[in-house]
């Protein structure tokens, strides 16, 4: 089914009641995505913006539910912009990661994202120094995409079992990758990165988690995204310092001034999903679920944590003031054991024809089919 172009944002499911709102954009729209916002009570002057992708089957009120980012955002007062695939781009609401018109830079799905956090950082006079992404699975590599394809706007991201960008165009090559990792080496991940747009400044700081009984996306992928994003910001290739975080192992790579740039968080024993500790403690958050996963760990917390946009003290809402202008802001800010109940569907099929390679037809798109039913990525 073909996309319509230039189509505004909106919302064609109901959205969580106490939290998101449709985001309606007159402007471009070359991926054909809805989108939501949720601006808290204790937003102050210049807050920073959180970009929250979900994965496959998932909605965003749904993964925002589960993830407890609004939750998170009403306490430390930063807005959050919830990107929304659609079932014409793909049936099984994935993102579509592995589709070079949907990854290339000012084309498709993540130009629609790049439109829509230019209009709610206009909108709500957000810091362009604090701008972030995070995404799980599809939403991750799709967040990988993003912060490949304009590292200018963001200051930091976080993938959880996601995959590295630049290493599959199509489905066949997604579903290897998948199983078995990369099939290209670190340097070859970094430049296809560098290839992606024009960018000569800083790297954006990464965060990478992963589960390592994740039988979906291996966990090599998350190691490829580590090695990815250590060559490119040319730190050495063993980790500066492991860490003990929430009982598990952490491993951080710093800058020369002590900066942490990244950090790989592998979870054990943890399978496909987004982990989360639901309860009230400050440090605890979400709701378990089909791919939210009860592992006595907030990741959502500790991403914020990383990307340090947490208060020392939960906010106060702010007296009710008018409603900020919309202005026009050119982002790109900064210059210088596995409860799952089922497998996700990372890839899904697009039902847009893609630019390369040409679609494929007959008795070979039918071994690739019955391949993704046998996979569990395709029904």
């Amino acid at each position: 089914m073909p996309r319509h172009r230039n189509t505004p944002f909106v919302s064609r499911r109901p959205t969580h009641a106490t939290a998101l709102v449709p985001l309606a954009l007159s402007g471009s729209n070359p991926g054909n995505l809805a989108g939501h916002t949720y601006v808290p009570d204790t937003a102050g002057d210049r807050p920073a913006l959180v970009v929250v992708l979900h994965g496959c089957t998932q909605t965003a009120a749904g993964y925002d539910h589960g993830s407890g980012w609004s939750a998170l955002a009403e306490r430390h007062g930063f807005v959050l912009l919830f990107p929304e695939q659609q079932r014409a781009n793909n049936p099984n609401l994935c993102f579509n990661w592995f589709e070079p018109n949907d990854i290339t830079r000012d084309r498709g799905e993540i130009a629609s994202i790049r439109e829509m956090i230019a209009q709610v950082a206009a909108e709500q006079q957000v810091d362009p120094d604090r701008i972030f992404i995070t995404g799980l699975s599809a939403g991750g590599a799709m967040a990988a995409a993003m912060l490949a394809a304009y590292p200018e706007i963001f200051a930091a991201g976080a993938i959880i079992a996601g995959l590295p960008y630049g290493s599959s165009s199509s489905v066949t090559e997604a579903l290897g990758q998948m199983r078995n990792g990369p099939m290209v080496d670190d340097e070859m991940l970094a430049e296809r990165v560098r290839q992606a747009s024009s960018h000569e400044g800083r790297w954006p700081r990464l965060s990478v988690w992963h589960g390592s009984a994740d039988r979906t996306v291996s966990a090599i992928n998350a190691e490829a995204l580590v090695r990815q994003w250590v060559t490119l910001h040319d730190l050495p290739a063993a980790p500066t310092r492991l860490d003990n975080a929430d009982g598990q192992p952490r491993r951080v790579w710093c800058g020369p001034d002590g900066t942490e740039l990244i950090e790989d968080r592998l979870i054990a024993g943890m399978g496909h999903g987004t982990p989360v500790a639901p309860g009230d403690d400050e440090k605890r958050g979400g709701v378990a679920g089909a791919f939210m996963l009860d592992v006595g760990i907030s990741s959502s917390h500790a991403i914020a944590s990383f990307w340090n946009i947490l208060d020392a003290e939960p906010r106060r809402a702010r007296v009710a003031e008018p409603a900020r202008p919309t202005a026009s802001v050119e982002i790109p800010g900064r210059h210088a054991a596995d409860p799952a109940p089922r497998r996700m569907e990372v890839i899904g099929r697009s039902r847009r024809p893609a630019a390369s390679p040409p679609p494929m037809h007959g008795g070979v798109q039918g071994v690739i089919e019955n391949a993704l039913r046998s996979a569990g990525l395709m029904k």
